[in-house]
C-alpha cells in the first residue's frame, strides 16, 4: 500500500552508503547528535577503539575526569612501587605512620612524574633512582600526549550548529511545508552552507520490506552565509516524497528525514560538516516557528535567541494529515 502511495516524481537516492534491506538495521540510522545508531562488534575491544579518535570526540567533562584518573593511578602505581623498594630509600622522609609514608611517597611520585622536583624526598640507590628515572621519562611522554590531544580537540574544524528538536508541518505558500530550523551558537560563521534532506522510509517490494531513500528537495538549499538561524522548507507538492503521505502513513513507514550539511568555516579556514536527523515521533503536526530574533532598542544590531530555537506555535493546516 504504502509503495503505490510514494510520489513517482519522487526522486529516488541511491548514495546514502546506507542499507536497504531492513532485516539488517534496526532503529533509526542517525541519531539526534548525527551520530550513526550502530553498535559494532567482532573485534577486540583494543582493536576497534580508536582510543586518540575517542578522546577528541569525547565530552569535555569526560575528557577532563580521564586526565585525571590517569593522574592519580599513575601516580598511585609508583607510590607502591616506592613502598615495595623500601621506605629507607627514599632520602628526606619525615612521615611517621603508615599512611603518612604512603602520602610521602605518593607526593614524590606525582612531583617526579611532573618533573618538578622540589627536591626534600630524592631517592637512594640504584632501584629507587632507576624507578623514578622510568617515572620521570612516563610524565614527559604522558605531558606530550596530552598537550597534543588538548591542541586537538581546540583546532579540529567541526560545525557548531544547533538543530531545532522537532520538524514541523506548517502552512507554507496555499500548501504545506515540512520545516526544521538550525542555528550557529558560537562566533564561528559558516560560509558557502549547503543543506541536503533525504527521506528514509520502509516500503514493501517484491514481498519483503526493504528501506528506500527519496531526496527532499529544499526551497532553499544554498546560502551563502549562515550567522542567524536558516529554517529549511520542504514543499510538500507533486515533487516531494511525503506527497499524498498521511500521518499513519509516515508511522507505518517509520519515516525518518535525514539532514546533511556542509560550509566553510572561516575560522578553521576548512570545511565542516553536520548531520542529524529526525524521526516520526520528532514530527509535530500544524505548527510554525516562533521569531527567534529580533532588533535591539536602537535598532542598530540584531539579537539572537538561542534559547527559543525549539519555539513553535500550534496553527490549523490548509490540508489533512
Amino acid at each position: 500500500m504504502l509503495r503505490k502511495k510514494l510520489n513517482r516524481n519522487a526522486q529516488v537516492n541511491n548514495e546514502t552508503g546506507l542499507g536497504t534491506n531492513t532485516a539488517l538495521a534496526g532503529g533509526r540510522f542517525f541519531n539526534k547528535d548525527g551520530v550513526p545508531n550502530i553498535n559494532v562488534t567482532g573485534l577486540p575491544l583494543w582493536r576497534r577503539l580508536n582510543v586518540y579518535h575517542s578522546m577528541l570526540s569525547m565530552k569535555r567533562w569526560n575528557f577532563i575526569t580521564i586526565i585525571l584518573l590517569f593522574f592519580v593511578t599513575i601516580n598511585l602505581f609508583f607510590a607502591l612501587i616506592y613502598l615495595l623498594i623500601g621506605i629507607d630509600h627514599l632520602g628526606g622522609m619525615v612521615a611517621g605512620s603508615d599512611a603518612e609514608k604512603f602520602g610521602e611517597a605518593f607526593f614524590f611520585s606525582a612531583q617526579t612524574f611532573t618533573t618538578v622536583g622540589y627536591g626534600r624526598i630524592n631517592p637512594i640507590g640504584f632501584t629507587a633512582s632507576l624507578a623514578a628515572s622510568l617515572e620521570a621519562l612516563t610524565g614527559l611522554m604522558s605531558f606530550a600526549l596530552v598537550t597534543g590531544m588538548l591542541y586537538g580537540r581546540f583546532a579540529r574544524p567541526r560545525a557548531f550548529i544547533r538543530y531545532s528538536k522537532n520538524a514541523i508541518f506548517a502552512p507554507f505558500k496555499d500548501g504545506v511545508a515540512l520545516m526544521y530550523r538550525m542555528v550557529p551558537y558560537t562566533k564561528n560563521y559558516l560560509i558557502n552552507v549547503e543543506v541536503k534532506l533525504t527521506l528514509a522510509v520502509k516500503i514493501v517490494e517484491d514481498g519483503q520490506m526493504k528501506n528506500r531513500f527519496f531526496n527532499m528537495p529544499l526551497d532553499i538549499m544554498k546560502a551563502t552565509t549562515m550567522t542567524s538561524s536558516w529554517t529549511l522548507v520542504h514543499i510538500i507538492n507533486e515533487d516531494s516524497p511525503l506527497y499524498g503521505f498521511s500521518k499513519e502513513d509516515m508511522a507505518n513507514a517509520e519515516a525518518e528525514v535525514l539532514v546533511f550539511v556542509q560550509g566553510f568555516d572561516e575560522s578553521f579556514s576548512n570545511t565542516v560538516v553536520s548531520r542529524s536527523s529526525y524521526i516520526y515521533e520528532d514530527f509535530v503536526f500544524g505548527a510554525k516557528f516562533s521569531p527567534m530574533f529580533h532588533p535591539n532598542e536602537d535598532k542598530t544590531s540584531t539579537v539572537l535567541h538561542l534559547d527559543r530555537l525549539d519555539d513553535y506555535e500550534e496553527v490549523e493546516l490548509p490540508m489533512k494529515f
